[in-house]
């Protein structure tokens, strides 16, 4: 087949803009070939269940998907009752970016809380549970939170056992949205464990896709009595995949090893060289007008002049975040290059030259 496209072309819009990472192609070919038992009752889906418990622990289950919405979607809706509600983030995945899949697919009532860096705290989770127990109000049931966050933070170990730990006393459990779970995992330098199953998270989003994988991601159920009726969930929202080998494959290319680690912490480290060197001009006083947030992980949040925006967009893919304070956000990915950062921020500082 012919490319359609420029490989060369570069963007800074969303890791979801990469391609798929090459240990990840040859995963997939490696599972190729033959034919094996479909709907995960194949090798490489059980090999998948074996991984997970080794970073999540004994109890774990492993229920492969196809995006993050529908891991989001199908989790959630197998934790809570016909009445329950979910305790999220304003600016949570699930409340903004879902197409409202939550509540129209899953019947789902979402309780978002505005939160000045998108993360939740047990303040938030005593406020909800004011009128609990008033046949007038849904019930909260599930605390959701997201790491690393849609704000590009991080939430420590220790925040998220507070949360969990406030949560649990009142008979809720707690999902964790992970989509970009490689990207703080790398950035904490912590393994996976100790900060969802050690820290009391009961239900993980595990995210592929934005790091290097294709229609990959999975369900974890890290605490199985937290969730219900999850293998029949799956099929039941279209979620369950019949050459689920190729997907279980992908996730095991990215976590049968470090690929996860070396994938997001590449792309933590471009970001950082975007901010190091945006930073950089601003305090020798080469560029006005820019300002740039700090942060961890792979997401670079800046503001700019007027129109500046507008002109670096004919060069370079990337989005508005708030744009009526000139507010942009630029994401970086496994294969983003320092050439490709070096080549934004002298576009930048050529259009906001003090």
């Amino acid at each position: 087949m012919i490319p359609l496209h420029d490989p060369a072309q570069r963007g800074f819009a969303s890791d979801n803009y990469s391609g798929i990472h090459p240990e990840v192609l040859e995963a997939i070919a490696a599972a190729n070939g033959g034919h094996q038992s479909a709907y995960g009752y194949d090798a490489y889906t059980d090999r998948l269940r074996e991984v997970i418990r080794g970073h999540f622990g004994d109890r774990a289950e492993a229920f492969p998907v196809f995006n993050g919405t529908g891991a989001n979607v199908v989790a959630l809706q197998s934790m809570l009752p016909r009445w329950g509600a979910v305790i999220a983030p304003q600016t949570a995945h699930i409340n903004t970016d879902e197409g409202a899949a939550p509540e129209r697919v899953a019947g789902i009532k979402l309780l978002p809380f505005p939160t000045v860096d998108g993360k939740l705290t047990p303040a938030h989770i005593d406020e909800a549970l004011a009128n609990r127990l008033d046949e007038h109000n849904a019930q909260p049931r599930v605390v959701s939170i997201t790491q690393s966050t849609e704000l590009g933070t991080l939430y420590t170990a220790d925040e998220i056992r507070a949360i969990a730990d406030r949560a649990h006393a009142a008979g809720l459990t707690v999902h964790m949205d992970g989509s970009r779970i490689a990207n703080a995992a790398a950035a904490l330098g912590a393994p996976l464990r100790e900060f969802t199953t050690d820290a009391g998270v009961d239900v993980l989003s595990l995210g592929g896709t934005k790091n290097g994988a294709l229609a990959a991601e999975a369900i974890v159920a890290i605490d199985p009595d937290a969730a219900d009726g999850l293998i029949y969930l799956r099929k039941f929202d279209m979620q369950l995949a019949s050459k689920m080998r190729f997907v279980s494959a992908q996730l095991l290319a990215l976590y049968d090893g470090d690929l996860f680690l070396r994938s997001a912490a590449h792309a933590n480290a471009m970001a950082a060289r975007l901010r190091d060197g945006l930073n950089a001009l601003i305090g020798a006083g080469a560029i006005a007008g820019v300002s740039v947030a700090d942060g961890p992980v792979n997401g670079v949040f800046a503001t700019l002049p007027e129109g500046v925006a507008d002109r670096l967009r004919d060069r370079f893919h990337f989005y508005d975040w708030d744009a009526s304070r000139g507010e942009v956000r630029w994401m970086c990915s496994f294969d983003t290059t320092e050439s490709d950062i070096d080549a934004l921020v002298a576009a930048v500082a050529a259009e906001t030259a003090a």
